[in-house]
């Protein structure tokens, strides 16, 4: 086997292997990764990681789990929490390629390979990002208008406009890709409106893959121990996808105000004295556990389905 760290920057790939010092270097360009790709292909049992560069990685990764090359996308934290531990307080492009080798070639079997999506799951991606774009840029305006000259208002009153007529576009490009992939599971509770649906599937495409203490860890709501000698902290969340988080939680607040079990659920945790952020989170918790074992039989029929044909 072999270790490869790729960091990753909007012009450039370094590329390091753990049994060299050497450090290649490409240029993030689709001319770029096919020199990487063809480097890569020449050493057997490759083992790649790279780290989350807001979209920069995306380019190489798909190609690289596309050519058939194992390669794993990481947290930032998690790279340089490495990096500290191993003693590397120096950063530069060079020392994280060699830093993330040395994370490959000791961590890879508990990292999770990377799986293209489908052309469908990154054309929601990009439209919903796309999405909180203009409803922060919506806000933003909103908080302008109260605190400006009225001649200025008036400006940004035209500008709000505009806004809110491309958000109607978004909205109707994303109504559209839903109805064309959603599935019952993803729409068995009430409080699971369009926007947890479109998230899910744009952003969580291992729901119904993973156990439900894996899926809580991912999505970020499980709790974690905080427990040294004989004492016992409290257990709280941390880490896990922020964005599916924020959707996940306005689908709970939903929830447990309409939806029976989920209220009765809430009401039970706050009986026993539960903080009502506690409980809404152990609210979050159970219904991303009961969406995801939906889905998880709604995929095992499928299957089924698919071997009798």
């Amino acid at each position: 086997m072999t270790a490869v760290g790729i960091d990753v920057s909007k012009a450039m790939l370094d590329l390091a292997f753990n049994d060299t010092t050497k450090v290649y270097r490409f240029h993030n360009t689709p001319a770029g990764i096919r020199r990487l790709v063809e480097l890569l292909r020449a050493r057997p049992g490759v083992r790649i990681v790279l780290e989350a560069t807001g979209g920069y990685e995306e380019a190489v990764l798909d190609t690289c789990a596309e050519a058939g090359l194992w390669i794993a996308r990481i947290n930032p934290r998690q790279a340089r929490d490495f990096a500290r531990a191993a003693g590397q307080l120096a950063k530069t492009d060079n020392l994280d390629a060699r830093m993330l080798a040395e994370m490959a070639a000791v961590f890879h079997a508990r990292l999770r390979r990377h799986v293209p999506a489908e052309p469908w799951q990154a054309e929601l991606k990009c439209w919903l990002r796309r999405r909180r774009q203009m409803v922060d840029n919506i806000q933003r305006s909103r908080q302008q208008m109260a605190l400006t000259l009225p001649a200025i208002r008036l400006l940004v009153k035209k500008t709000l406009v505009s806004q809110q007529r491309e958000l109607a576009t978004v909205d109707a490009a994303l109504k559209a890709l839903l109805q064309a992939h959603t599935t019952p599971a993803l729409s068995s509770t009430k409080g699971l409106g369009p926007v947890f649906q479109t998230t899910a599937l744009a952003l969580l495409p291992e729901l119904g893959l993973l156990s439900r203490h894996q899926i809580a860890k991912l999505v970020g709501v499980a709790p974690l121990n905080r427990d040294s000698g004989k004492t016992q902290g409290k257990r709280q969340i941390y880490g896990g996808r922020s964005e599916v988080r924020v959707a996940l939680y306005m689908a709970t607040l939903s929830a447990v105000r309409w939806d029976p079990t989920m209220r009765a659920h809430y009401q039970q945790l706050r009986a026993r004295g539960k903080l009502a952020k506690v409980a809404l989170v152990a609210c979050m918790r159970k219904l991303l556990t009961i969406v995801n074992a939906r889905r998880r039989d709604e995929l095992q029929g499928m299957d089924a389905i698919a071997c009798a044909a």
